[in-house]
């Protein structure tokens, strides 16, 4: 198993089950994850919709805290 950043940010999703292919697919640090779209979630394998949703929320807060962080 992966013991990364990513895996710990998806195990805060409570979806490590995705952390060894998201890193398998170049998702490998929380810089990457922030493009994440429909199209790399089909690659990864998160075809459960309540998944998809969770990540895609957790995405927006992570650009949503960068941009609070450069104070735009």
């Amino acid at each position: 198993m992966c013991t990364n950043i990513v895996y710990e940010w998806l195990k805060t999703l409570q979806l490590p089950q995705y952390a060894e292919s998201f890193v398998d697919n170049g998702y490998d640090d929380l810089e990457v994850c922030k493009q994440i779209g429909d199209p790399d979630l089909d690659a990864i394998g998160v075809a459960v919709p309540h998944h998809r949703r969770r990540i895609h929320e957790a995405v927006r807060r992570l650009k949503e805290a960068d941009e609070t962080a450069a104070g735009l």
